[in-house]
């Protein structure tokens, strides 16, 4: 994960990010390599871009609207910003070996 954070508020981020979960995988976003960059900004704007497992999961809303939800409760985040990609896409590779161990990968 990229993280260009000048409000020094990537801890308090990462921690909101990591109780949020794939409704299909029991492992958190931030496990399953996810989340590809977070950005903070002047003014308090934080910038989630992030991907998902498939481009047709069936709750991608949900855990978008989550993700910015948790986001903007963070002490100091004034706006949450989720930019959804699929660049590169999403593969198993980028899952953490934690992520892997709990799934069965390894």
């Amino acid at each position: 994960m990229i993280i260009n954070d000048p409000l020094h508020l990537a801890p308090a981020i990462r921690e909101a990010l990591e109780t949020v979960f794939d409704p299909e995988i029991p492992v958190n976003i931030l496990e399953l390599g996810l989340v590809y960059e977070l950005v903070t900004k002047e003014g308090g704007t934080a910038k989630v871009v992030m991907t998902l497992t498939a481009p047709g999961c069936p709750v991608a809303g949900d855990i978008i609207d989550e993700v910015q939800r948790k986001v903007g409760a963070v002490e100091g985040v004034e706006q949450a910003l989720v930019e959804l990609t699929f660049d590169p896409p999403w593969d198993k590779s980028m899952m953490t070996d934690v992520a892997r161990l709990e799934l069965g990968f390894m």
